[in-house]
Formats: structure tokens, sequence, C-alpha cells
């Protein structure tokens, strides 16, 4: 049986590599184009049909108890990442910080950029972890939501605070509390993305957009408005403009929200409901103004002086990719310390300078400088006191919620 929740938000966490620390561009997009399959979508049923095939239902903790560390005699570490979603040196063969790594560690890196989509993931790594098997992984990174699936479902190790000294000292405080893994006993931030507004300025042409209710109710725009197909950032956006916090709204909450989209469907307002492809139509100013990742439009930018961002000021949306053990993994200590190595500074710099994305570390910003003072001043990279204060996180689910939510979403989009 191979039915797994749709991957909305995955699509999410790609994309636009800015530059390496030497001024490098990055080849490609981070951010998986990959859509859920008609094969892979959860039925309405959610969790429950997991249960049926012998995966236990979120909040239980069945599956194997945690493997021999083989640390001290294995010095490795088999570390599983989404594609460009790391530095790499001029020849876009070697990773500097890993390197860097195992120089000062002394430990081997095997790294692997085997996720595309986080359902596709879940499925390849959910029949070792429900049977107690190790995944033949020792690190991984998955977005928030499918972190929390992994927590509440016992599915990953417990982080061993000895370990890491650097996280738990530099963890900027914006990323210290998730709902979902309150302390950070089990997850430690990779990399953050905000979700703006953004616009091309010739396809404007002076109309003025500064909200999503601008997005939705100026006739003047109408099909040439784009918003994105991951349910948590789209609607998580449009429940803020409507003056509902996205961590504590309602069913019904939700409704209006999806009543208020489906309205501007019905009329013609907006264009479609996109992936990261939106890039090339706001690029183009086939589409006047979208919802984006902070990640792309620093890299539109550096392309194009017709595109820029707002952000509104009733608030956004901030979602965060995550480092976290799978449960059993032979190298457990090793993984810490990797996780730990990332929240030097001078690390964290060097990583930032490449994806482009949010910093979770503190310290990171002033190392960041000394190689691209302009990166180190861009919000999107390092977001700002008021930024930080009107961001908000899209509340965990319960496996109803998911289930209704998606399905929801889902009949709005056409997908």
């Amino acid at each position: 049986m191979e039915q797994y929740e749709p991957d909305r938000l995955t699509s999410a966490r790609t994309a636009a590599s800015r530059r390496s620390a030497r001024g490098g561009r990055a080849p490609l997009s981070r951010r998986s184009l990959l859509r859920a399959s008609a094969g892979g979508a959860l039925t309405v049923g959610g969790l429950g049909a997991l249960s049926a095939c012998g995966i236990p239902a979120a909040g239980q903790t069945q599956g194997g108890t945690s493997a021999e560390d083989h640390s001290a005699k294995e010095k490795t570490v088999n570390f599983s990442n989404w594609p460009v979603y790391i530095d790499v040196d001029e020849s876009g063969k070697k990773h500097p910080t890993l390197d860097a790594f195992t120089r000062q560690t002394g430990i081997t890196v095997k790294y692997n950029e085997d996720i595309n989509d986080n359902n596709e993931f879940f499925g390849k790594i959910k029949p070792q972890l429900a049977s107690g098997q190790d995944t033949g992984r020792d690190v991984m990174v998955l977005t928030d939501w499918l972190a929390a699936r992994m927590i509440r479902l016992g599915w990953v190790e417990k982080l061993d605070p000895a370990n890491l000294p650097h996280a738990f000292a530099n963890l900027s405080e914006q990323f210290r509390g998730p709902d979902w893994d309150p302390g950070r006993a089990y997850s430690y931030p990779y990399q953050g993305v905000s979700n703006v507004i953004a616009y091309n300025k010739k396809a404007l042409d002076g109309i003025e957009v500064k909200s999503i209710s601008d997005m939705l109710d100026n006739p003047k725009l109408k099909g040439r408005v784009a918003f994105l197909s991951e349910m948590r950032d789209t609607m998580g956006m449009t429940l803020i403009d409507m003056g509902k916090d996205p961590a504590k709204f309602t069913d019904d909450d939700y409704d209006a929200a999806i009543a208020r989209l489906q309205k501007a469907v019905d009329k013609g307002q907006i264009r479609r409901f996109t992936g990261n492809d939106y890039t090339s139509d706001l690029a183009k100013g086939d589409v006047a103004v979208c919802l984006a990742w902070g990640g792309d439009i620093v890299q539109l930018q550096s392309d194009s002086a017709d595109v820029d961002y707002i952000l509104p000021e009733a608030g956004f949306t901030t979602a965060t990719d995550n480092l976290l053990i799978p449960r059993g993994a032979r190298h457990k200590a090793n993984a810490e310390r990797l996780i730990d190595f990332y929240y030097q500074p001078e690390q964290a710099a060097q990583l930032v300078s490449y994806t482009a994305f949010i910093s979770p570390v503190d310290g990171a910003r002033e190392e960041l400088a000394k190689i691209d003072k302009s990166a180190a001043e861009n919000p999107l990279i390092f977001p700002t006191k008021d930024m930080v204060a009107r961001s908000h996180s899209f509340r965990a689910l319960s496996d109803k919620e998911e289930a209704a939510y998606e399905a929801k979403f889902a009949k709005l989009t056409g997908t």
C-alpha cells in the first residue's frame, strides 16, 4: 500500500541559489518541481490509511528502539538532502563546508541529494522506520510539517544537547520554539523561507499592490495574479490578510479563507496556482503579481530590475527545513556533530551565501558580511526585527485536519 500525505509544501523548499561565496552562480533551482501524483495523494481517510498498512497513526511510538551508535568506531555520517541545497565550489563538484567538517572532525560525509519531494521521500523510508530498521541515513532535511509528523510517529531520535553546543548557543530566537518540537528536542532548522508578495514593476504599470486584498480585489489585475499551490503558504497568507493568526485559526476561519479565494477563482482574478514555475511568468510579466518564496526573489532580482517584492503590513508566513536524525541511525553522534557544525557562524555564512534562504544562526550575518556585504544586508536572508515580529508559522495540524484541509484546498486549486 503506497498512499501517503500530499506534498504541497515540498515544491516549496527549492531554490534559487543566489551565488557561492566566491561569486559563482548556482546552476539549478533548489525547489522541487514535482507535484504529488494521483497515486501518491492521501485519501480523505488521512493517516488512518497508514495504520491499515501496519504503520502507526501519529502520536504512537511503535517501531524499533534506538540502534547501537557506531560513531566512535565508524568515522562517517550519511547525509540526505535536497538537490542544490548546499554550497559548492567553482567546479560544482565539491562542497566546501562538508570538506571543512571532515578536516575539523575526521568524519567523512556520504552526501546524497536523494530528497526530491517530502512525500516521495517519506514513502521511501517509512517501511524501514515502521519495522524498526535502519534507513541507511544518519541525518536528513525535512520540511517542518513532515518533521512534525515524523516526531509524532516516534521515528526521530532525541538529540543529545552535549553534542550540540553551537546549535544551542547560536539558534536564532525566532526558531527556538515551534509547537511541533518545543525546545528543539528532536530537530534544528537548516534554512528558513519567507512568503512574500512579488511583482513585476513593468507589468503592474503603476498599479499599487500592498496586500493580499489588493491582489484579490483590484479588477485591473484580473487574470494576472498567481497564488502558490502549497496549501500552508497560500492559506496562511490569506488568513493573515483576513485578520486571523495561522498559528491559531479555526475550521470556520479556514473555510472563510477558502471561500474568499474561490470567489477570486470564479471571477477570473486568479490566473492559476503555481509551484516554482511562477518565476518565469513573473520575470516575463505574464503574471503581474504573485505569492513567492524569498530565496527565489533574491535570485530573480539579480537577473531582472523589474522584479521586486513587498511584505504585507498585516504579516506573512515563514516555514523551515529541518535537520533530523531518523530512528535507529547507525551514526547518531556523528550526525549531531554535523548538525552542530552548521551552527558555527562561519559555516552558516558559507552555506547561506549559496542558498540565499534565511539563516537560523546568530552570528552568520557578521561572517557573511566579510565575503558578501550585499547578501548580509538582504532582509530576505537576515530578517529585520520588524519582519520577525510580523512573521507567522502555520500551526501543526491534527491528522483529521490535515486530510480535510488538503481536500478543500485541492478542490479550490483543481488538483
